[in-house]
């Protein structure tokens, strides 16, 4: 092939992403990346102007918190600043190996594995359990990771409509797989609704499947001392996999899979998402032992939220748009198109307030929204500034 060819084929790709780039303008689904000139908290300066902010899962306010940033720096006296190696060749370190056993003990699970993201702790899970001769039933609104895990995974792949446990039940019964893996979030990142997982789990009984649950959005924040949506049920069975998110409510970065003996041990043989990557820092490890502390212990962090969470709920609603019901963090003003969702988004931050647009395909077409994320970092202020400067922004939408 010649240089003539090359330069040929090179400016048709080039022209191709142009073009798809240019769609994407045009159909209000670009997006564009902030950038954070200070710690996160209810008040970041970002792009250089300071802003009240609706944008992160710092659910609980810990990201900057000073316990948690001094127990960084220590992790990364003792430890060094990176791991090295992967876990199984010399990059597992003490911090590491502590931090799993004080995780298994929080969710009161046997036995935690803890991964650098919460992608790859998904990719991880469903690809060990699942495989050619397996099917696995999954939320429609499942988040990425997961369906990008059962696209890995090789098994047969039915969805159920969101929440709908009937319709579970139905398709669970006619399958005739070897075996079977129901996957679902735990709280549903666009919608900030709870999965149904008594009855979820009553069906994995009795259709004899496992169950993964992404709980990114509920670990720190549901059930008692924050221990997560199991708790939050009060459920225990060894059919389930849990997953839980370190970068969110508490504060840091990772994520963990807990869950019987065998099935962790498992992952450590088997998930490439474990083996073939770098352990994260010792040092984060480090910080979220202390963080996981400060979840236990500071029970008014989510007493906060939930007192934030009813002043928001209480407000008079926007005649023109629907904020969803939601027992969690996540509040979503569901707008309907994309551009006026960006609108009403660009309408707050010129007033100072950031709330992000969501748009296709991370939400279904139709239901561009502004996610509205609360944190224990926010006054009641703060939310009775958000609820004015939307009044506003609606008044003045055409």
């Amino acid at each position: 092939m010649n240089n003539s060819t090359l330069n040929t084929q090179h400016s048709t790709l080039a022209a191709e992403l142009h073009a798809e780039l240019e769609e994407l303008e045009a159909a209000g689904l670009r997006r564009r990346r902030r950038v954070l000139d200070t710690p996160q908290g209810a008040r970041p300066r970002v792009d250089g102007r300071e802003y009240l902010s609706f944008c992160s899962n710092d659910y609980l306010g810990l990201a900057a918190d000073p316990r948690v940033i001094q127990a960084l720096c220590e992790g990364a006296q003792r430890h060094g600043a990176g791991a090295g190696a992967s876990h199984l060749l010399s990059g597992h370190h003490r911090a590491h190996e502590e931090l799993e056993r004080r995780l298994a003990a929080f969710v009161r699970l046997p036995r935690a594995l803890l991964f650098s993201s919460g992608y790859l702790a998904n990719l991880a899970v469903v690809t060990t359990l699942a495989g050619r001769s397996s099917e696995i039933f999954a939320d429609k609104l499942n988040h990425a990771s997961l369906n990008d895990a059962m696209l890995l995974s090789r098994a047969r792949f039915t969805r159920y409509p969101h929440c709908d446990v009937a319709a579970l039940g139905e398709k669970l019964a006619r399958s005739e797989a070897a075996d079977k893996l129901v996957v679902t979030d735990a709280v549903f990142s666009m919608d900030g609704d709870i999965a149904p997982l008594d009855a979820i789990l009553e069906l994995c009984e009795r259709f004899d499947a496992a169950l993964v649950v992404d709980d990114a959005h509920g670990f720190g924040v549901l059930g008692p001392e924050g221990r997560g949506v199991l708790a939050h049920f009060g459920l225990d069975s060894p059919r389930i996999a849990y997953v839980g998110t370190l970068g969110k409510a508490a504060g840091v970065s990772g994520a963990f899979v807990a869950g019987d003996v065998d099935l962790i041990e498992m992952l450590i043989q088997r998930s490439r998402s474990y083996i073939y990557t770098t352990a994260s820092p010792p040092a984060l490890a480090w910080a979220l032992i202390k963080s996981l502390e400060l979840i236990e212990a500071e029970s008014w962090r989510r007493q906060r939220l939930e007192a934030l969470e009813k002043r928001l709920a209480r407000a008079p609603r926007p005649q023109r748009w629907q904020l969803a019901r939601s027992q969690t963090p996540i509040q979503p003003l569901i707008i309907g198109g994309n551009r006026e969702a960006v609108t009403v988004s660009e309408a707050l931050a010129r007033e100072g307030i950031l709330v992000p647009a969501i748009r296709p395909p991370t939400v279904p077409a139709g239901t561009a929204r502004l996610r509205i994320s609360l944190s224990a970092a926010h006054s009641e202020e703060n939310v009775d500034r958000l609820v004015e400067a939307l009044r506003r922004a609606e008044q003045a939408s055409p």
